[in-house]
């Protein structure tokens, strides 16, 4: 084994320490050269985090990367008469020095030692820097982000500060919802960095017993980084787990957050609570049944869609795929927006015997938020599901009116609309949209 392979438990720690302020090209501790060339600080960061960083194994406080140096060979292959040896890349462990190809064995493997009691490292390794986690503040809740922290593709600890306004409706509606009852318990099922979850306990404190979810171990993690800086305790539970382990120390604050690490439909399908957000990346439909199979009645739902292209007629067959619905560019394509996520809430909320109540609906730029109450039921559930309609839009004048109750098939469904543009203009000026709320 290379001299030099042993060390890329602790390389990208050191090199992210060392080089970020440097102003001479270096290269990359855990690549050959001619695989990456030595280049400045900015991208050498960048590959670092991005590379190696990102798909590491963590373990007692530790990163064990992913290294690409000649030192773990990989079945040659025959190319004519010749033989081409490949390097393929590889973990090192960082107890016993064995070399291991995928992330999932390096995992295993790590267990295996863990359960034999073997945990102590054969090597001297440098602890993660933490001084390349960059601590934000919103609301006097303080999270720490890694770099690219607001591209969601290149980090686990999405966090755009863009979405403040969205946050700050979501703790009015949790606010309103604690006034009625206390305690109410409340799910975050797509944590992130905790920031909504945080600021919910952070200032309802006592009303609420938050839950903040995420099936990435990374963004659990940091999670409870974030939890401890901000002086709360951190219960944890991850589905691999039967047990709840409490870490940390409450300080001057003894509220206690339950931290989860587990697919988002699965803890909503396993629990109850009076308060539920959905935030995922782009369409929320995906976790419509399960939010809506355990919420307490009178409980209140709340997603955010930043699936704009589809809900603003930019991608129209990704609308017709993801919610069932026939849309076009019109005027009012943010109210069409928030009417298009709203029937989908009902339809899937009608599938658990449950009605809602629409508490708010806001479309902006880069999100539509939607709030409902939960009505349980059949018969809540029959109303709104009456609700839904289609929608008679006119191309040329965007006059529109929703279609007339009823199963019989209307002679000429333009007299509907209080324009004359089918009788003054040639061809066909009217399209049907929805369903709609």
């Amino acid at each position: 084994m290379s001299g030099n392979c042993i060390s890329c438990v602790s390389c990208v720690s050191r090199t992210l320490w060392l080089f970020v302020f440097s102003d001479e090209k270096k290269p990359c501790p855990l690549c050959p050269e001619e695989k990456f060339k030595a280049c400045y600080s900015h991208k050498l960061h960048r590959h670092l985090q991005n590379l190696h960083w990102k798909v590491s194994v963590a373990f007692e406080g530790y990163r064990m990367c992913i290294c690409h140096l000649p030192c773990h060979p990989v079945k040659p292959n025959l190319i004519g008469d010749q033989t081409v040896a490949k390097m393929g890349a590889h973990y090192h462990c960082i107890i016993c020095s064995a070399t291991i190809t995928r992330r999932t064995d390096m995992i295993g493997h790590i267990n295996r030692h863990v359960n034999k009691g073997e945990t102590e490292s054969r090597f001297i390794t440098i602890p993660a820097p933490k001084s390349s986690h960059e601590v934000l503040k919103e609301s006097a809740t303080d999270v720490q982000v890694l770099p690219n922290y607001s591209t969601p593709q290149k980090t686990d600890s999405y966090f755009n500060p863009k979405m403040k306004l969205n946050r700050q409706l979501i703790f009015c509606a949790l606010a309103v919802l604690a006034e009625e009852r206390k305690p109410i318990e409340c799910l975050d099922a797509f944590g992130a960095t905790g920031i909504m979850g945080l600021q919910w306990a952070k200032h309802l404190r006592s009303s609420v017993k938050v839950t903040i979810n995420d099936c990435n171990e990374n963004s659990v993690t940091m999670i409870q980084e974030n939890c401890h800086l901000n002086k709360m305790k951190v219960k944890l539970h991850t589905k691999e787990q039967d047990y709840d382990e409490a870490v940390g120390d409450g300080g001057e604050n003894s509220d206690t957050i339950e931290v989860t690490k587990m697919d988002a439909n699965v803890i909503m399908h396993l629990r109850s609570f009076d308060f539920i957000h959905l935030d995922p990346f782009g369409t929320s439909v995906n976790y419509l049944d399960s939010a809506f199979r355990n919420v307490r009645n009178l409980g209140i739902v709340s997603l955010t869609s930043t699936d704009i292209s589809s809900l603003y007629a930019k991608a129209q067959h990704v609308a017709l795929r993801h919610y069932g619905c026939n849309i076009v560019r019109t005027e009012y394509y943010k109210e069409l927006a928030a009417r298009i996520v709203i029937a989908a809430v009902t339809r899937a909320a009608a599938r658990c015997n449950k009605g809602i109540e629409v508490l708010l609906a806001v479309a902006l730029e880069h999100f539509v938020l939607v709030v409902v109450r939960v009505l349980r039921g059949p018969s809540p559930a029959d109303d709104s599901a009456k609700k839904i309609r289609y929608l008679i839009h006119c191309q040329w004048c965007e006059e529109r009116i929703f279609q007339k109750e009823g199963n019989m098939v209307e002679e000429n469904p333009y007299q509907q609309l209080p324009c004359d543009c089918h009788g003054s203009m040639p061809g066909k000026t009217a399209v049907v949209l929805g369903p709609l709320w």
